[in-house]
């Protein structure tokens, strides 16, 4: 039943990151906070592409399930856009990140600055690698930025992250005297874990002097390449290379750990004797070797995600092979290789939670943050163990007999094997149902993507027959002209050729008086001055549809590249025209719609997503007049103003205006307040996204029982994100 609790509890929250807005994280004194999943929205940039001037009010920003963020082969860069809240008494909040391999870290925000006598908007920025960070003791060895934030304000930041190893990233926000208090604390920790480290390499240096075991001497080299690798974990690196973080980390990190582990192999090996008691495993034994070869290879070649991936791969299967080959030893009767067991199982289990925890996998804490290196320090009192018990054992093996060895190793081996089966059991059943679970929460996801898009296709569809709909309606009248004044101008035209060749005839026999008289007798019955009159009269109506029609193919012409994605210049008053000729059937007759339009220059935009917004604008506005119980000199009126940089578009309606609650959620997704089956909730919130791309604003004021007024502002000097990145 707790499983179960845990899964759906699991699922809840995962549900929730996709459908919540970040909060703003709120520092108090004395108070450090983990930025998860629920204060920030994430912009991937693999490709760095991502200019700081770019990110500012870009709408690519999206939520994670991650609780932290996370970086990885395809994704070695990413942006993160948070608010804070400072409710300390600083006028700073430090930022860090812990115990990662971390290349950049930068934060960007805006800021207010004079010039010419004038308050600006500017974009200023932050780094890690900035020489005041690393001036003292308590900022050493970590990534840390002090973002500047007034007491009792907030500010919204944007943080760049580039890593080449694939790792969550814990990002701290503290206050001030936390921040203090906490390093220094971490500080005391850490020298005390290195001081063991130390210790432990001198205590054993030692005992190789004294009793001249080689195995001390594999052992030592083991400790201080241990110890080195734990240091750079712990954020030593930074000291020795503070200028040079990327040679730190994709030379220096990754060549040391590949050191750690061909010594582990060395150690390994000369202390378990592969060679001489497992002779039938020791070819494999030596390809170990040869995957950290490779690694060192790319590491060499600047194949630096690969060399990290490759090392992870690396230290997981040799933890694995050895447990396994010092199982079996344990098991032929070698009793100092319990000590490894038991050693290689600890620094097992926390590679695999820290391989977990970089992958999102277990929660990231103090616990599995420090796992490796207090796993490591286990380990190390372990193996010093197992030296000193190995000497034991050659001294206790000339005593014991063989029959008991036997005995035991077999007693050994049964309840290993029980135990093994047990485990697998476990392991598979534990498997198969986080696979389940998986797909369940697969195919959740999936239903809840196609819904968003159903949606969206029914939004864009509700406008298309709209479209369709007044078209069909506006193009009917010129039509009916033209079709109810064919029929009668046919008639007039086949009386006039009768007549035509009644004359003909007659001119061309002269002789015959009476064809004449009949010609005549048929113009005054026919009436020729009339009809040729109604042949004009016809014409001019038939005319007037072709014009009709022409101008409604003319309107509709601007609607035809809906979904362009290139700029082009454009008629904000012709596009404005257009739409009302589209929406007039849908205007019913007791709304007056007034245009005031400024001269405007053709403006550089996306044409056909300025029309779907218009349509969408206008139309809110006719269905927020429909909505009213009575009538009374109602009107849509539409304003455009030039300015310099700008231009301004106001839509004014008087109808049923709107709460300043439902002012503040009108550009969500989903959210409406008409009846069920009346709208989508979509058509505002894909006008917010339009005027976004256009980077312009979109505002509204509006009073209950009054009307609204929509203010759209878009600049002139709107080019494409292509080539502004060129």
């Amino acid at each position: 039943m707790k499983k179960i609790l845990l899964i759906l509890c699991f699922f809840l929250q995962n549900i929730g990151a996709f459908a919540a807005k970040p909060d703003t994280l709120k520092i108090q004194n004395d108070e450090t906070r983990y930025l998860t999943n629920q204060y920030f929205y994430e912009l991937e940039d693999p490709n760095n592409s991502w200019l700081p001037k770019n990110i500012i009010n870009n709408n690519k920003f999206h939520s994670i399930s991650s609780v932290f963020p996370r970086l990885k082969y395809s994704k070695s860069i990413t942006w993160l856009k948070f608010t804070i809240k400072n409710n300390t008494t600083q006028s700073y909040l430090p930022v860090t990140i812990g115990k990662s391999v971390i290349d950049d870290f930068d934060i960007y925000y805006m800021d207010t600055i004079i010039r010419n006598g004038r308050k600006e908007a500017a974009l200023k920025g932050l780094s890690a690698k900035d020489p005041m960070y690393n001036t003292n003791m308590l900022t050493q060895s970590i990534t840390l930025i002090n973002v500047p934030i007034t007491a009792d304000s907030s500010r919204t930041f944007y943080a760049r992250v580039k890593s080449n190893a694939t790792t969550v990233i814990p990002i701290e926000i503290n206050s001030a005297d936390q921040f203090i208090h906490k390093r220094s604390i971490e500080n005391m920790i850490n020298g005390a874990i290195m001081g063991m480290f130390i210790i432990m390499a001198l205590y054993n240096l030692m005992l190789l002097v004294i009793i001249g075991d080689k195995n001390y001497l594999y052992y030592v080299i083991y400790i201080i390449l241990l110890g080195t690798t734990q240091s750079l974990l712990l954020g030593f690196g930074s000291n020795l290379f503070p200028d040079n973080l990327q040679f730190l980390n994709n030379y220096v990190t990754p060549v040391l750990r590949i050191c750690f582990g061909f010594s582990l192999l060395a150690f390994a090996g000369e202390f378990l004797q592969f060679k001489e008691n497992l002779k039938q495993y020791y070819i494999y034994y030596q390809f170990l070797y040869v995957l950290y070869f490779i690694s060192l290879i790319a590491t060499f070649f600047d194949y630096t995600h690969f060399a990290y991936a490759l090392i992870t791969i690396a230290m997981l299967t040799t933890s694995t092979s050895l447990l396994v080959l010092v199982t079996i030893l344990y098991m032929q009767g070698f009793k100092p290789a319990k000590f490894f067991i038991i050693g290689w199982g600890f620094f097992l289990l926390s590679v695999m939670v820290s391989i977990a925890r970089n992958n999102g996998l277990v929660p990231y804490s103090y616990f599995t943050l420090n796992i490796v290196t207090y796993s490591a320090l286990i380990e190390l009192i372990l193996f010093s163990v197992a030296l000193a018990d190995k000497i034991n054992f050659y001294r206790r093996q000339n005593t014991e007999s063989q029959l008991t060895a036997l005995t035991i190793a077999r007693e050994n081996e049964r309840l290993i094997t029980e135990q093994n089966i047990f485990l697998e059991n476990k392991v598979k059943d534990r498997t198969q149902e986080l696979i389940q679970t998986n797909q369940n929460l697969s195919v959740t996801i999936d239903n809840l993507k196609s819904a968003q898009i159903q949606l969206l296709e029914t939004e864009k569809m509700a406008s298309l027959g709209q479209l369709t709909a007044g078209v069909a309606h506006e193009i009917n009248n010129p039509i009916n002209f033209v079709s109810s004044n064919v029929r009668p101008l046919r008639v007039d035209f086949d009386e006039l050729f009768l007549l035509l060749t009644k004359y003909e005839l007659a001119a061309n026999n002269p002789d015959k008086v009476e064809l004449l008289e009949d010609a005549n007798n048929f113009n005054k019955q026919i009436d020729a001055e009339f009809v040729k009159n109604e042949v004009y009269v016809l014409l001019n109506g038939i005319e007037d549809g072709a014009v009709r029609t022409a101008e409604i193919v003319q309107s509709l012409r601007t609607f035809s590249r809906m979904d362009e994605m290139a700029l082009m210049p454009s008629s904000i008053n012709t596009a404005i025209l257009s739409t009302l000729v589209i929406l007039r059937s849908s205007i019913p007759y007791f709304i007056e719609v007034k245009t005031v339009f400024d001269d405007l220059e053709p403006l550089n935009c996306y044409s056909g997503k300025i029309n779907q917004a218009l349509i969408n604008l206008i139309n809110n506005s006719i269905q927020a007049i429909k909505a009213k119980p009575k009538y009374a000199n109602e009107s849509i009126t539409i304003y455009t103003y030039d300015h310099p940089d700008h231009i301004t578009i106001k839509i004014t309606d008087t109808g049923t205006g709107m709460t300043e609650a439902v002012k503040q959620r009108i550009f969500e997704p989903f959210y409406t307040t008409k009846n069920v089956g009346e709208g989508t909730g979509l058509g505002l919130s894909i006008v917010f996204g339009i005027i976004e791309k256009h980077k312009g604003s979109i505002q509204v004021h509006s009073t209950p029982g009054f009307g609204s007024t929509f203010t759209v502002i878009l600049p002139k000097n709107l080019i494409d994100e292509d080539e502004d990145h060129n």
